[in-house]
């Protein structure tokens, strides 16, 4: 007989009383602000000691499913390949959440003695003991047990539970500092720190971990992009999330007359997702730019994307990019062009070539150094894009007449640049100057504004004042 299920069955009949009296008699909203955190802080108890509960099943079925014999698992006779399925179906949990309670039960689990198959103590008992308390939930027990256990054979076990004491004293509140009991978060870094001072051979096995493991998949085409994974080393990407904080933090004023009405920056709307990958086109615009990279049938990096004439003018159709076997849109066609090079190949249509002829409309680099002096950086308001990691945008359309001429060039940066046509912003040039029409949506009024977060611009206009 199994003595748990009594009580787990009044445990969920308790439980469920007290969530739909919580859900439909609108007891919470008349509670004070002091009971209401009472309440959370007690429901945060009782779900680390029903996750302490979890950890322990889950570390049993795990037991049962390490036999030699695949047949007699427990996890063969119930129909699922691993643990991880049988878990995912079992609880309906996603399958994170069931590799986390795997991870956190082979951590804190006990040892069974081989030969009499007693009950051993954990290999962290302390941390174990800690989890039955309801003092840290399954979050808690990865974030001290983590970095810890990482460091391997390099630090002897009972140095390892002496540091594992002392973080759990920090969790229970009771720490050599007195602080109150830490969040998972606070335990991580103060785990981490014990694990830096103890691991004596420093960070050098780690690295070469990393070094084994670090790379990067492009995934099968598809109708929508590549798909991307892989493992990028701790500095990389530290330096991409360097470049990406730097472009993506908001320090952009907008510069306007005296008197005249300033709407408010937009939200950006981008995903934390889609800002990366902006970020890490803007990477690659920079690095294939920059004239530095090695040189591909001796010139330098370029994207090459052709489209006919026709398409080009009406705007509809298709172009197409090398390595890419996707078409791109006439707008990806465009947004090359504006700041490439443009060489025009006539043809007959059996494809004998006719004529070739090539026309830069590449902004140099003292025009450059110009307009980045005048803009700041990208002119949308709010952006806050340097101006080394933008692009400059014919306002007027060479294809149109626009010439390559700094009255004519304004610093965008990829993304805006890219989807300037879908976003609703307008850019027109006045007297050589930028100015900026929002959407409708931000500002209903159709007032146009100069733009600039140059340092020299906003100074000059300050003394003006």
């Amino acid at each position: 007989m199994n003595t748990l299920s009594a009580p787990i069955a009044d445990l969920q009949q308790q439980a469920a009383q007290v969530v739909r009296e919580g859900a439909t008699s609108g007891v919470l909203q008349g509670v004070s602000e002091s009971e209401l955190a009472n309440i959370l802080s007690d429901l945060a108890v009782a779900q680390r000691l029903v996750e302490a509960a979890m950890v322990d099943v889950v570390g049993e079925v795990m037991r049962r499913s390490e036999g030699a014999f695949v047949a007699d698992r427990m996890t063969s006779r119930m129909g699922c390949r691993n643990v991880g399925e049988l878990i995912e179906r079992l609880t309906r949990v996603a399958g994170p959440t069931a590799s986390r309670l795997q991870k956190a039960a082979k951590a804190v689990r006990p040892v069974i003695s081989g030969t009499t198959g007693e009950l051993l103590e954990a290999e962290l008992p302390e941390l174990r003991e800690a989890m039955v308390d309801g003092v840290v939930g399954v979050d808690g027990v990865l974030a001290i047990a983590t970095p810890l256990k990482e460091t391997g054979r390099r630090v002897p076990h009972e140095v390892r539970r002496q540091a594992v004491s002392v973080v759990v004293a920090e969790a229970r509140g009771e720490g050599p500092d007195g602080s109150p009991p830490l969040s998972a978060d606070l335990l991580r870094v103060q785990a981490s720190a014990w694990a830096l001072a103890l691991d004596q051979d420093g960070a050098e096995p780690r690295e070469r971990a990393s070094a084994r493991k670090r790379f990067l998949r492009l995934g099968a085409e598809t109708p929508y992009g590549f798909p991307v994974n892989g493992m990028i080393m701790p500095e990389v990407a530290a330096l991409l999330m360097r470049v990406h904080n730097a472009q993506h933090s908001p320090r952009s004023v907008e510069f306007v007359p005296d008197g005249a009405d300033v709407p408010e920056p937009p939200r950006d709307d981008r995903t934390h997702g889609q800002k990366l990958h902006d970020t890490l086109a803007t990477v690659l615009q920079v690095a294939a730019a920059s004239g530095v990279l090695p040189t591909i049938g001796g010139a330098a990096p370029t994207l090459v994307v052709s489209v006919t004439e026709e398409e080009l003018e009406s705007g509809r159709g298709y172009a197409h990019a090398e390595d890419c076997e996707q078409p791109l849109s006439i707008a990806a066609a465009l947004h090359v062009a504006c700041s490439g090079v443009i060489q025009r190949v006539v043809s007959r249509r059996d494809g004998r070539i006719l004529r070739i002829s090539v026309e830069d409309r590449v902004f140099n680099r003292y025009q450059r150094r110009a307009i980045a002096l005048r803009d700041g950086g990208c002119i949308i308001p709010g952006c806050g894009v340097p101006a080394a990691w933008s692009e400059i945008h014919h306002v007027v359309e060479h294809a149109k007449g626009g010439p390559t001429h700094t009255d004519n060039g304004v610093l965008l940066c990829w993304y805006h640049h890219r989807f300037l046509e879908s976003i609703g912003w307008k850019i027109r040039m006045n007297a050589g100057v930028p100015e900026v029409r929002a959407p409708y949506w931000l500002d209903p009024s159709p007032k146009w504004r100069p733009v600039t977060t140059s340092p020299t611009r906003l100074r000059s206009k300050v003394l003006q004042t």
